[in-house]
Parts: C-alpha cells; structure tokens; sequence
C-alpha cells in the first residue's frame, strides 16, 4: 500500500476540491450577513452567539448543491478534461 506524501500543495487542493469547505463558508457567510438583521434590542450576548450558530448551521445545511456546483466548476477549470 503506497501512501501520499502530503505536502502544501496537496493540502490546498484537497481544501479547494471539498464540499464541507464551501458548506461551512456559505454557512458563515450566512451567518455573518443574515444574524445582524434580526437582532432585537433585548437580545443579549449568549442569545446573539445561539442566534449566529444557528444560522450557520441552516446555511451549513442549504449549501449542499452550490457547494457541489464550486467544487465541479473547480475541477473542471483546474483539472480540465481529467476530472473522474
């Protein structure tokens, strides 16, 4: 059995080349745009902190097809005819 050797630019790729990296940005980006909108005057710290979880866990969950969509459109520019 041969093992990879794992170097910087393995570790890129295979981060570029993820899904669950592009779901937890989408996720994040979610979050981070989305929570300040609904906050109320009454909410303090711990609610804003569950508030922004949460929202990065529903976009977390949404972003499954445009996170598979990047991932493609990565592969195809990168790797070009040689995607599997």
């Amino acid at each position: 059995m041969t093992q990879r050797r794992i170097t910087p630019s393995y570790v890129f790729f295979y981060i570029l080349f993820s899904q669950d990296t592009w779901r937890i940005l989408i996720g994040l980006m979610v979050s981070l745009f989305v929570t300040p909108q609904i906050f109320t005057p009454d909410m303090d710290l711990g609610a804003r902190l569950v508030l922004y979880a949460m929202l990065a866990a529903i976009g977390y969950a949404g972003a499954g097809i445009p996170a598979r969509l990047i991932v493609g459109g990565f592969k195809k520019l990168i790797l070009g005819d040689k995607v599997p």
